[in-house]
């Protein structure tokens, strides 16, 4: 997968060449002294747009290939859970303790603190690159990391504490409560570990270093995996809980010495734009309470769903996670587009330069966009095939397939909008500011969920709460591209979207994405064989999407070819040499 590149019009872009651009150990790519210097708002003359698509494809390249071996690890650990304790009471009990990690997961590594820290490390390196006096990188590490991690800290032990009254108040339905509160304080342990490997890949992250941080739930799955069949038989599924700790231990362990090498190093990040324009502005304590409120109430969906789960027979919270854990990862392959182009949205509002930041994220919504519906599709047209083949081993029986696949299906539905939200909430928050905008849209959408799927889990179970889910969150995703249109003049926000176009531009991959299910599901329907059935279907979708984006003219097509060809003249200049 790609990453779009900047579109400035640039002569010969197709044909520039590579020389004086190299790739560090680290993943990043290092511009020469004399392209870092180019002042803010020219960076785009000759060289620097190539010099952006190639450090963008190569850096998307690489965190490709990390969350998707995370990904498959990440199966792997979703197979071995399965396998060695089904999708019976005491897999529910340990989900319901995992609620907490994912959340964290989400607040600490994802959408919270990396939302916050990036801009401010962002500012802090325009600053060093301007050669202020001092480091201004190492003093926003001293002066934010001690009192994190003390509230880390005091969080896990909060957590372990009222482990009984969480688990109360999560999953009231559960018949015997006791194995999920041990559950629960196995992995509080794991907040504290979580928030530390935030900062990092938050700080790696902002200096354009994306190969630790993309390591991170590679190291994560491999502990859970690894404490489940060396601890299973004698603790039973806590063996899983226990995993959670260690594998948020190791996602520190595998960022620390690339952070080490950066803080040590005073040289200049690598950038397209000068920093001239750049002013100091900390981290201020109601920009990370914007962001982590925003954060904590989009993941309340997934206490609202397993309130309502819990409802009903044993085994439907299980149902309902095997189904989101397989439908999220076209999300999670769609949203590396951010991952990699958050801090160089996050340094073009520093430099000033707000067009580029604008054109940036609305080429990454189209791209995301097109990723995550080709996934869609393929999801909903391949269902059973894709839940039989992962898990119909063990205790995972034939009926639990059938119910897992009808819930995904539904699920599904939602995952355009998962990736807008996810796209578009840092938008508001790449310029260092805080905004009370993206909670108050979220709080309607937990509203509608919550509403909906009260009203519907009664009649249609499982496949009622995740229709609610999809509903909420689509309402959430249409709001927040509401709030960013340019008609907004007096918005103190970064980035203001040209809407209209945008919306143009994704009602396309949507049209493609309906013709496209209906040929999977027609193609994965011919074959008895889960595999062949599977494999069909995928290519169906595929060849859909290959032949009908370019032919209407999708923007993320094009583009995506561009990148692929400037990687691919890369790595065959590399050889040649």
């Amino acid at each position: 997968m790609t990453v779009v590149p900047s579109q400035s019009p640039v002569p010969g872009s197709d044909t520039d060449t590579d020389a004086g651009t190299d790739t560090d150990t680290d993943g990043a790519v290092a511009v020469p002294a004399a392209r870092a210097a180019t002042p803010a708002g020219h960076g785009t003359g000759p060289g620097s747009a190539p010099a952006s698509r190639k450090f963008l494809a190569r850096a998307a390249l690489v965190t490709a290939a990390l969350s998707i071996a995370g990904s498959l690890l990440g199966l792997v650990r979703d197979q071995s859970l399965a396998r060695l304790f089904g999708a019976g009471s005491d897999t529910d009990a340990f989900l319901v303790a995992w609620t907490v990690p994912e959340i964290a997961a989400t607040l600490l590594i994802e959408d919270g603190l990396a939302i916050a820290l990036i801009p401010a490390f962002s500012m802090a390196l325009a600053r060093r690159a301007r050669g202020e006096p001092g480091d201004p990188v190492r003093a926003l590490v001293a002066a934010t990391l001690p009192r994190l991690c003390l509230a880390f800290a005091a969080t896990a032990a909060l957590v372990a504490a009222a482990a009984p009254f969480l688990v109360q108040v999560l999953a009231p339905g559960l018949p015997d409560p006791r194995l999920a509160v041990d559950c629960t304080r196995l992995t509080a342990i794991s907040l504290l570990a979580f928030g530390i490997a935030g900062y990092c890949s938050a700080a790696l992250r902002a200096h354009r270093r994306f190969v630790a941080p993309g390591a991170i739930y590679v190291a994560y799955n491999t502990g859970i995996i690894a404490a489940m069949f060396l601890l299973g038989r004698t603790w039973g599924v806590r063996a899983a809980a226990a995993g959670v700790a260690v594998g948020g231990c190791l996602m520190v362990l595998v960022q620390l010495p690339s952070l080490c090498r950066q803080l040590a190093s005073r040289a200049p990040a690598a950038v397209e734009g000068a920093a001239g324009d750049a002013r100091e502005r900390p981290v201020r304590l109601v920009l990370i309470a914007a962001v982590l409120l925003f954060a904590l109430c989009r993941q309340s969906q997934v206490l609202v769903e397993r309130f309502l789960a819990s409802s009903l027979p044993s085994g439907a919270i299980s149902h309902l996670n095997y189904a989101q854990k397989v439908a999220q990862i076209p999300m999670t392959l769609s949203l590396m587009v951010c991952t990699v182009t958050f801090p160089v949205v996050a340094r073009a509002l520093a430099d000033g330069d707000t067009e580029r930041a604008r054109d940036r994220v609305e080429r990454d919504l189209v791209l995301s966009s097109c990723v995550v519906l080709t996934g869609m599709a393929a999801v909903i047209a391949c269902a059973p095939q894709m839940i039989e083949l992962l898990f119909q081993r063990g205790a995972f029986t034939a009926d639990d397939t059938v119910a897992t696949s009808d819930v995904m299906r539904v699920y599904a539905l939602g995952l355009l909008g998962q990736t807008l939200v996810g796209t578009l909430v840092r938008s508001y928050f790449s310029a260092g500011r805080p905004s009370w905008y993206p909670l108050a849209v979220m709080g309607a959408g937990i509203a509608a969920t919550s509403v909906i799927g009260a009203v519907a889990v009664r009649p249609w179970g499982v496949a009622g709460i995740a229709a609610a889910n999809a509903f909420g969150i689509t309402v959430t995703a249409a709001l927040l591209l509401t709030g960013l249109r340019t008609s907004r003049r007096d918005s103190p926000r970064g980035v203001r979207l040209r809407v209209r176009p945008v919306l143009a531009e994704l009602s396309r991959p949507v049209l493609v994405a309906v013709v496209a299910t209906g040929a999977g599901a027609f193609a994965a329907s011919r074959f008895a064989s889960p595999a062949a059935g599977l494999a069909a279907g995928v290519l169906s979708v595929t060849g859909v999407f290959a032949v009908l984006c370019p032919a209407l003219g999708v923007q993320g097509s094009a583009s995506a070819v561009r990148s692929v060809r400037t990687v691919t003249r890369r790595l065959t200049h590399g050889r040649s040499r």
